[in-house]
């Protein structure tokens, strides 16, 4: 791309408002970035970081991120990405089980790993996160000036990166991606979406970012702290895509709702934009019934997947609307529509099994409309985790001539039509005396009430004889009112077969989630609080 088109904006970087209010970027083109990042690959050689290397990304979103990473890339170094918003346990525990021989860090990670040692025992570089830009004024190394890297030749089977999962219903886990994935992701993602050079892309997710400089997008940095992203000031997000014309952008729902709500509020469109990517969580249906408002030029697409095999499946705003209009499959029986399989991806649901599953032939398929669980195999899909040859055999199956399947760990199903569909995380499945209840058909039901618009089944006891109950994100004024809210929902839940079982119901202000999306409910979390906290039963006869 620094080739073709050398003087596009490939960066911007917000650096504060000038005197008219608009928001000032610092710009670097496609060629800087390019010797941007051959200064990154000075500074790694002048610390001796070398081809296999696993180096630790602890930087900002934006330029350092960026150059560093490419960098890293360039020569043949591997980079390991782990949540800023992580817990410090978790963060700790995953660094010592990546064992990084080298830190790329803003001053208070080159702290961390110093009080930390005992996680960062293999560091032997340490690289300050600063731009070349600060660099040659602080490094005599860098201030000779950089010379032209010629990116070393990767295999495709060969390392390029350990990215971490969410751990949104477990520890978080370093997948192994390989060069080839990486190769197929980029061609799967401009193919699906038709994204071309020269388009303008607003990352909500900074990772997102990383996939910019290989399709050609100027990437617009938004302002938004990534360890606390529901923080997000939707005014700014706005202000940016109007500004910088943005036609692509990667979030959450939970912060394109906060987006589209503002939008609304305020009647303003997005016009410049041809298509926002939402991840992470099933988009509401309110979400979907306001794109067309909210992106007149464009849609809105949701592609399913996990950090260990993305993108999967991908439904658009029309395709959602069209399996809402099908009177065979409404979504509060179904759960969420995730769209097709994509080009080249293979996707089938077996049934659920809590054990390892070593090979395809020892999974048992199951018939259209069925629930069970999402497995899938193709160029985009990773074939291990990293140091957790345990959850590795939990997570893969082999299937003829050597093709690894991943276990989503998702329940879900494929109607008629090939559509597939959503019902939940398989770990928060309730399992009662008469059957399983999953999350996503069951809280279908209850999202139609003002106040239940984001809720959580749960489920309480031993599993197999497991009581189903809601929690709800809302904070009644008093017990009264809390009484009353039970009993409206317990008349929805008698309203549908699957969902008439819920009797018991509470109430709390904020659910915990990921940190990754804001978007992923910790239901098992919820579970456990529950065990102890109030609760309003349905009365039929009040």
């Amino acid at each position: 791309m620094a080739a073709a088109q050398p003087q596009v904006p490939a960066l911007k970087i917000p650096r504060g408002r000038t005197r008219s209010g608009d928001i000032d970027y610092l710009v670097l083109s496609f060629a800087e970035l390019d010797a941007e990042v051959d200064a990154w690959c000075t500074r790694f050689a002048a610390r001796g970081i070398v081809r296999g290397d696993r180096t630790l990304i602890m930087v900002r979103p934006g330029l350092p991120l960026i150059a560093s990473i490419f960098a890293l890339f360039r020569i043949g170094a591997v980079p390991v990405v782990i949540d800023p918003g992580m817990p410090l346990k978790s963060f700790l525990e995953c660094v010592a089980r990546t064992r990084p021989r080298a830190l790329v860090g803003i001053p208070v990670a080159q702290v961390v790993s110093r009080v930390f040692r005992r996680s960062f025992r293999g560091v032997a570089a340490r690289v300050p996160a600063s731009s070349s830009l600060t660099a040659r004024l602080t490094d005599p190394r860098i201030m000779a000036g950089s010379r032209k890297y010629t990116t070393v030749d990767s295999a495709p089977d060969e390392m390029a990166a350990i990215l971490f999962t969410s751990g949104s219903t477990g520890s978080p886990k370093g997948v192994r991606y390989e060069h080839g994935m990486f190769d197929a992701q980029v061609r799967l993602v401009r193919e699906t979406y038709g994204i071309a050079p020269g388009e303008v892309d607003l990352p909500l997710l900074p990772v997102f970012a990383l996939f910019n400089p290989a399709l050609g997008m100027t990437t617009v940095v938004p302002e938004i702290d990534p360890s606390r992203p529901a923080a997000v000031d939707p005014a700014k997000i706005v202000q940016a895509i109007r500004q910088e014309g943005v036609t692509n952008s990667f979030g959450s729902p939970t912060l394109w709702r906060i987006i589209a709500d503002h939008c609304r509020a305020r009647n303003i469109a997005l016009p410049s934009l041809r298509r926002v990517l939402c991840a992470g969580a099933p988009v509401p249906a309110s979400l979907w019934a306001g794109a067309r408002g909210l992106l007149p030029n464009g849609r809105l697409h949701s592609p399913y997947g996990a950090t260990e095999a993305l993108p999967v499946c991908s439904i658009s705003s029309e395709s959602y609307v069209e399996s809402e209009r099908r009177g065979d499959a409404p979504p509060h029986l179904f759960g969420a529509p995730i769209g097709r399989a994509l080009p080249g991806i293979q996707v089938k649901v077996i049934a659920i099994s809590d054990d390892v599953i070593p090979t395809l032939g020892d999974a048992r398929e199951l018939a259209t409309g069925e629930i069970g669980e999402i497995i899938v195999h193709g160029p985009v899909v990773t074939k291990e985790y990293d140091s957790l040859p345990d959850a590795t055999r939990r997570a893969k199956i082999t299937g003829p001539s050597g093709a690894i399947w991943h276990r989503m760990g998702d329940c879900g199903l494929v109607d008629d039509e090939g559509m597939f569909w959503f019902c939940g995380r398989a770990i928060e499945r309730v399992e009662t005396p008469t059957g399983p209840m999953y999350t996503e058909p069951c809280e279908q039901v209850f999202r139609q009430h003002p106040r239940a618009a984001r809720c959580a089944l749960i489920g309480l006891g031993v599993r197999g004889q497991q009581m189903a109950a809601l929690v709800v994100e809302t904070r009644p004024k008093n017990p009264a009112e809390a009484g009353t809210l039970a009993q409206e929902l317990g008349k929805m839940a008698r309203e549908h077969s699957h969902t008439a079982a819920i009797t018991r119901f509470y109430f709390r202000e904020r659910f915990p989630v990921d940190v990754r999306h804001n978007a992923k409910i910790h239901r098992l979390a919820l579970a456990k609080w529950a065990s102890r906290a109030q609760h309003f039963d349905f009365d039929p006869n009040a």
